[in-house]
């Protein structure tokens, strides 16, 4: 699969993302910067995810002014009708590991992910997430490959770090009582993590758990990659990244990918706050709403799309959203509550009542624009990479409820490590949520605004020209177009 001595035809690049909204869509936007430099790419999804994208995005007539831009599917093994959501995601990611390499490596060797002036696949960028059996192909090939870790870098350090934990006895956690002990063998962590701060797969007490397993093998496969890249900046994460630099040397940290894009593209008048990469049908009339709203007034509140709740924690999120009298846009996804409660939550009469006086909600809502604009002024949130990300960008302090992954990292390194908002991990209490709404959106405001301005002036300086994430972009590019990727 190498390009022969002599031949003049284009290099190009296959992206591979795992099938889920913010992997998807910061792997798209990684997409669309590789494109602007003028390299051919090849999006691979998988069946079910590329229906959703073109249902409810614009992204087959956006990337259509890419020459030499393809989108290409594959399957994931499962039935039509699988849910592919909540807890059963997990058999998404299972099968496609049973399936996944003898499916890739027949696309690879057929040419049918390339054109005429770029037939064979010269770069694999594949999702972290993917990490055994795309990396198989590939070398079995002789393609260079990349991962693209869409979580943050440092929960991607703890992740590299577990087995030196589970060798100090540091894991499992040992019950409830457990959970404010601090890890010790994480290092540049040893002083504010906790137990309940690691990753979620960490919380079993079976390390044979199917996910545990994964994500400890998914992560050795690291070391078989050319390079990694990282959506982050290193004025955000540069003394973790060092350290990820010790056993991975070639590491690309080009984010915030959504507002590099945004810059590469803020001179070109086709550019739209309507462009999105959602998988779900976006309801804009949140944003005439916000229109009509005071200044940093209102508090954004979402738990992203794959978390799931129960009826009574969204009754506790509802009860001190509106007892904390501020204003609030709430995103209630159809799949978000769990069981048979999921299609009619029953809100009381009250919550409504306080809910069409200060209140908004929608099904799911244009994430980046309602961040970015002025009425918006805190985000409760689940703290998905990219979300904290997007706030960060818009300079918007936060309030932290992780469901799952990397989020209970995220939460701890917004709280005690940057500063910028709160951590309420593990609790789900009406009160709780109240205080903490007042807190950001009132008593504390100022203090998390301050330091919410200085980290977005730092995230926009690392995309423009000259900065960090803007230098390791260039420099990836030109890696990619050599083929080289060595440290």
């Amino acid at each position: 699969m190498e390009q022969q001595a002599g031949t003049h035809r284009l290099p190009r690049v296959l992206i591979f993302p795992c099938p889920l909204q913010a992997h998807v869509n910061s792997m798209l936007k990684l997409a669309e910067l590789l494109c602007q430099a003028g390299l051919h790419v090849t999006f691979l999804n998988t069946h079910s995810i590329q229906n959703r994208l073109l249902l409810h995005s614009d992204v087959e007539s956006r990337f259509s002014t890419y020459p030499g831009f393809l989108f290409k599917t594959i399957s994931d093994g499962l039935p039509d009708d699988h849910p592919r959501s909540g807890d059963r995601f997990a058999e998404v990611i299972l099968s496609m590991k049973t399936i996944g390499k003898s499916l890739l490596k027949q696309m690879l060797v057929s040419d049918e992910l390339g054109s005429d002036c770029s037939p064979s696949v010269t770069c694999i960028i594949a999702d972290g997430l993917f990490g055994g059996f795309t990396a198989d192909a590939a070398i079995e090939l002789h393609i260079p490959i990349i991962y693209f870790r869409t979580i943050s870098a440092c929960c991607f350090w703890i992740y590299l770090s577990i087995a030196k934990v589970i060798e100090a006895d540091e894991l499992p956690i040992r019950g409830k009582e457990d959970m404010d002990r601090l890890i010790k063998n994480v290092p540049g962590m040893e002083s504010f993590l906790r137990c309940r701060d690691l990753p979620s797969f960490c919380r079993v007490s079976d390390f044979n758990d199917k996910i545990f397993q994964f994500v400890a093998q998914d992560t050795h496969h690291c070391r078989r990659a050319q390079a990694l890249i990282f959506n982050t900046f290193e004025d955000l994460e540069g003394p973790i990244l060092s350290h990820i630099r010790t056993v991975c040397p070639k590491v690309y940290s080009i984010g915030p990918t959504h507002s590099h894009l945004n810059y590469k593209l803020s001179n070109k008048a086709a550019t739209s706050s309507e462009s999105s990469n959602s998988l779900s049908k976006v309801d804009r009339s949140c944003i005439t709403w916000l229109d009509n709203q005071p200044s940093k007034s209102v508090i954004y509140v979402s738990f992203g799309s794959v978390a799931v709740i129960t009826k009574d924690q969204l009754m506790e999120f509802w009860h001190g959203l509106v007892n904390s009298k501020k204003r609030f846009l709430l995103v209630v996804r159809l799949d978000l509550v769990s069981g048979k409660d999921g299609d009619d939550p029953q809100i009381p009469a009250e919550l409504l009542d306080g809910t069409k006086e200060r209140g908004f909600t929608v099904g799911w809502a244009p994430q980046e624009e309602v961040l970015a604009h002025p009425s918006v002024g805190g985000f409760l949130t689940h703290s998905g990479w990219n979300s904290t990300l997007e706030s960060i960008v818009a300079g918007v302090p936060m309030i932290c409820w992780p469901c799952l992954a990397d989020q209970q990292v995220n939460s701890r390194y917004v709280n005690e490590v940057w500063k910028l908002g709160m951590d309420m991990k593990d609790v789900c209490d009406r009160k709780v949520v109240e205080n903490a709404v007042n807190a950001v959106m009132g008593d504390r405001k100022e203090e998390f605004q301050r330091q919410a301005e200085v980290m977005s002036i730092l995230a926009t300086k690392s995309v423009s020209e000259g900065g960090s994430s803007y230098n390791n972009l260039q420099e990836l590019i030109k890696d990619i177009r050599l083929t080289r990727f060595g440290s």
